[in-house]
């Protein structure tokens, strides 16, 4: 079967029905990741309108996603912060001031806490010694190791 014959392209509105389904969720997430994915499947939307084969509709949304990802995203999220939008905090930066118990003595050298659910290598910054079952407080996270604190404590770390 040659390129672009009726058998070898998705056809358009099965794209148009992915885009309106990665902007639903996305709505519910607000992190503008799946908003990207869904200007890709415009593209591809596109390109399948234009009778393209299956292989340049996959292309077109790969790239076009990649694109707005790369591109499109961090500003948008620059400007959201900077108009003062309230956007959730994700991966380590989610992690940054909550508690967690320690399950293995936190020193400066070494230890273990229990942080959102998942155990994590943890350490102080200080010569503090934090006993097994202290409540302790996330100042930052410093590549797998969460920097801890006493929970209560004034002190705080910017990273």
């Amino acid at each position: 079967m040659a390129v672009g014959q009726k058998g070898d392209v998705v056809d358009w509105y099965w794209w148009i029905a992915i885009l309106l389904a990665l902007i639903a969720i996305e709505a519910l997430t607000l992190d503008l990741v799946l908003f990207m994915f869904a200007g890709g499947a415009l593209a591809g939307a596109i390109v399948s309108a234009a009778d393209g084969s299956i292989l340049w509709q996959v292309v077109a949304f790969a790239l076009v996603s990649a694109i707005l990802l790369v591109a499109l995203r961090p500003f948008l999220l620059k400007s959201l912060r900077r108009r003062g939008e309230d956007l959730p905090e994700t991966n380590v930066a989610a992690l940054t001031g909550r508690g967690a118990v320690v399950i293995d003595e936190v020193s400066e050298g070494a230890g273990l806490v229990k942080l959102a659910g998942e155990v994590w290598s943890a350490r102080t910054e200080g010569d503090a010694v934090l006993p097994v079952g202290a409540e302790v407080r996330v100042v930052r996270i410093a590549g797998a190791t969460a920097i801890v604190v006493l929970a209560g404590s004034a002190r705080t770390t910017d990273a």
